[in-house]
């Protein structure tokens, strides 16, 4: 039995114009910072109506690819990659599958952020996660209160992030916060009895203290056991 033919695309011209802006740009190895051509030249290179140029690098700019400048023109941006995943971070818009993933990322990412830590450390940050534990042992709502357990949780984990030193990851974790949120409160609403770590978040402390990135990279993999368990 044959292969079907596939359909063609219908793209639209300002579509069309706009990946031949960005095609341009490349070629050129524009930088962050470089200006762009006038929508004049543009318009007149690309054989196409001003307006057309116009929408096209609207489209870049709502994009984050180039922004403008008053009397100046438009200008080549610094790229912001997680701006448009921040706009749909939210449970109420993503389904159950995508949040699953989201959630899953955040487990590999805590695993595997060990080594930033070793490199980055300092015995403030430690000292300032041990205060962390110690309220979070002597909270009595711990044993009871799923928010209040959430609270300690996200408080200990996000104090991860920021000692890892990388904007773009501490950013990023404070994206996934509402979908950590949701998945915890689902996994809490299991009927299955939960499969639980070894490792307590004191535990962790003290690998930071005296251990090696590598101890720390197993450990909080064992300390993150419940997740993991429901992963298939």
């Amino acid at each position: 039995m044959s292969s079907k033919i596939k359909p063609i695309k219908s793209v639209s011209l300002v579509e069309q114009v706009e990946q031949r802006i960005l095609e341009f740009l490349k070629e050129n190895r524009f930088k962050s910072g470089d200006s762009l051509p006038g929508e004049i030249e543009l318009a007149e290179n690309l054989g196409v109506s001003r307006n057309i140029v116009r929408e096209s690098l609207s489209r870049l700019r709502m994009f984050g690819v180039v922004e403008s400048k008053k009397r100046k023109g438009m200008f080549i941006a610094e790229p912001d990659i997680l701006s448009g995943i921040e706009r749909i971070m939210d449970p109420d818009l993503l389904g159950e599958e995508a949040m699953q993933h989201i959630f899953e990322l955040r487990l590999v990412l805590e695993v595997g952020m060990s080594e930033l830590l070793f490199i980055r450390k300092n015995s403030s940050d430690i000292n300032n996660l041990e205060e962390i534990v110690d309220r979070e042992a002597n909270d009595p709502l711990c044993k009871t209160d799923l928010k209040t357990r959430l609270a300690y949780e996200i408080e200990f984990h996000s104090y991860l992030y920021k000692m890892s030193g990388n904007g773009t990851l501490n950013r990023f974790q404070s994206m996934l916060l509402p979908v950590f949120h949701y998945m915890m409160q689902q996994e809490s609403k299991s009927d299955a009895k939960p499969v639980r770590g070894t490792i307590s978040h004191k535990d962790l402390v003290e690998t930071l203290r005296n251990g090696t990135a590598y101890e720390f990279r197993e450990n909080m993999r064992n300390h993150l056991t419940p997740h993991f368990s429901k992963l298939s």
